[in-house]
This record gives C-alpha cells, structure tokens and sequence, in this order.
C-alpha cells in the first residue's frame, strides 16, 4: 500500500496532514500559500513546493494508502493546486526562452523539434553512466528515474481523449508500445523495476520519493501539470515528443554503462527495448503526433513547443544536479538509500 511521502515543509506537511484525516474539511484554510511563494526563492528547486504539487498530482493517479478517494476532487485543493501551477508555470516560461515558428505543416514541425535536439547542449547524464558511474552512482541513477518510469507512459495518456485525427491515431501507437502491447510483464513500467530489483532496489512506486531533490520532482510534475488540462493538450504532446527523439541514443549509452558494471538481461532488458522502441517512436512523434496536430489545430503550435522546450529545460536542470553531485564525489539524493539483500 502506498503511503503519502514524509513533508518537507510546512506546506507539504499541512497537507499530508490534511489527507491523513478523516474529515473532508476546507483544505485551503490549512494550507498557507502565501508563506510557502514568499520563502522560496526557485519553485523548481523548493522542496515543500514540488513536493505538495506532486501529492496534488497523485490523487489524480493511484492515489495513497487508505485516504479517501474523494480528495481527488475536493474544490480547495484543486484551488490550492492551481495557484502553486500558476506560479510553476510562470517558472518555466522563464527557463525557455524564445519558441520556434514553423510552418504549420508535419515535416516543418518534426524539423524544428529535431532541430531543439540539436541545439540543446544541457549535460550528458548518458554518457557519464555509460564511461564513469561507480555501483552506487548507477543506482542513484534508477532512483532518479524511478520517479516517472514506474509509471511511464501514464501522464502522457491523458492525452488521448482529447486529440483526434492522426495526432491521436499516433498517441496510441506510441502508447501501446509503452504498455507493452498488451502483454503481460512486457509494460515499460514493469522492465524498469525489474532494472531496479537486479540492482538490489525496491522497486514500487514512489518508494524513493522521500530522498530525491525537488527538481526532479519537478520533471515529473511537469508531465502532469501538461497531461491533466486540456489547454496544455499541445504541450503534452510536445513533451513527449522531444522524450521520443531525446531516447533512443541515451539508452543505447545507459545500456553500456549497466554492461561495463557487469549487467545484462534481463538488468539491461529496459534500456535495450527503448533503443528500437524508440528510433521508430520519435519519427511517429514528431512529424504525426506534434505535426499532425499542429497541422489540424495550428492555433495549437506554441503550446506544443511550450512542452518540448520545458521538456529539454528542466531535464537539463536535473541532469546538472546529478552530475555536479557525482563530479564533487557527493551523493546526488538528499539522504543514503540502502541496498536490499
């Protein structure tokens, strides 16, 4: 059963307090918004912030332990949800920068968003498992990751009602994939943790919630802050596409680096899949989800490169965590996690 994470804040810690009642009670009047915005300095990298926000979030997914199923929809915290997504939001406008404006056809868009790739120059997490990441490094690594790979593909699913043509035809191309076309054991979710469990990790989720740092909470609330409002419908699709055309040659990297550590399948099962998986995956993502969307909604076009730019921004904010963590021969996780036997 999973339990709600331990607070780290006097926000996150009002809430989890909140949720761990009994009574459905005005919510908003608990929790003090205008002290947790005017402590912080970065939301990305605030702690109690991220961390309510992803509280927020998993209501909307499997929820926590025995809390009731109706604080999913209760009006004040959806309103306090909100006001933190406001200032989220307002955040990584600023990290972007300016967006790209192609011509509102499939090849242009797919051309741009491969042309983001190229130019992004964030540092290389791949590449320092795949040459210099001890044991240890390596499952911090899956820890990171564990955040949204023990869920992947489910923030992006939300998407899928609320697309039509050939941008939601792809969609559900791609997400097949990642559900493992309806095979058991075959999910992506279920290849990662059992990367995890042969590198002596637990491998449900949200197990390590408790010592990765905000930002990396933060990539992953950015998943859902796209994939839940209709609005972001474009930027859903975006992020997920920069994650198709950013995937195939990391993995075939991490896949080294797990192998050069003594590793292979079924250890190596997960990143070897996303190598294919995800060659044919980004040409469906760029020129038929995000072109194709952008070619039946053009209106839709800066929401798109709205989600692959804050895609690229804030996975380069967390691998630049992790690698100047590892360079300094420090820990890249707020406290030590121990290996089960």
């Amino acid at each position: 059963m999973r339990r709600l994470p331990k607070p780290r804040g006097p926000l996150s810690s009002a809430l989890v307090q909140t949720l761990g009642g009994t009574e459905l009670c005005a919510a908003s009047e608990r929790l003090d918004l205008d002290a947790a915005f005017a402590s912080t300095s970065d939301i990305l990298h605030d702690d109690d912030l991220q961390l309510a926000l992803f509280v927020l979030y998993e209501l909307h997914y499997s929820g926590f332990g025995p809390i009731s199923d109706l604080w999913e929809w209760n009006a004040d915290l959806l309103r306090v949800r909100a006001l933190i997504e406001e200032r989220f939001e307002n955040r990584i406008l600023e990290a972007i920068g300016e967006l790209p404006k192609p011509a509102p056809q499939a090849q242009s868009v797919a051309e741009a968003l491969f042309a983001m790739v190229e130019d992004s120059d964030g540092p290389s997490v791949s590449s320092y498992v795949a040459r210099h990441a001890t044991m240890e490094q390596a499952r911090e690594f899956l820890i990171h990751k564990s955040v949204y790979q023990l869920k992947e593909a489910d923030p992006h699913t939300w998407a899928i009602p609320r697309l039509t043509g050939r941008a939601k035809s792809a969609m559900v191309e791609i997400q097949a994939d990642e559900y493992g076309n309806g095979l058991p054991g075959h999910m992506h979710s279920e290849l990662f943790a059992r990367t995890m469990q042969g590198l002596g990790l637990e491998s449900e989720f949200g197990a390590y919630i408790d010592v990765v740092p905000a930002i990396t909470l933060a990539s992953v609330n950015l998943m859902s802050l796209f994939g839940l409002q209709r609005r972001h419908r474009g930027a859903i699709c975006g992020h997920l596409a920069i994650y198709e055309m950013t995937s195939s040659l990391p993995n075939a990297k991490y896949a080294r680096g797990f192998r050069r550590l003594g590793f292979d399948s079924p250890i190596t099962d997960y990143f070897d899949e996303h190598v294919e998986a995800d060659a044919v995956h980004e040409q469906i993502a760029g020129r038929d989800l995000a072109g194709g969307l952008i070619e039946a909604e053009p209106g839709l076009a800066d929401n798109v490169f709205l989600g692959a730019a804050a895609a690229l921004a804030i996975d380069e904010m967390a691998g630049r965590w992790q690698l100047e963590a590892w360079k300094n021969g420090s820990s890249s996780l707020l406290s030590p996690v121990p290996v089960m036997a």
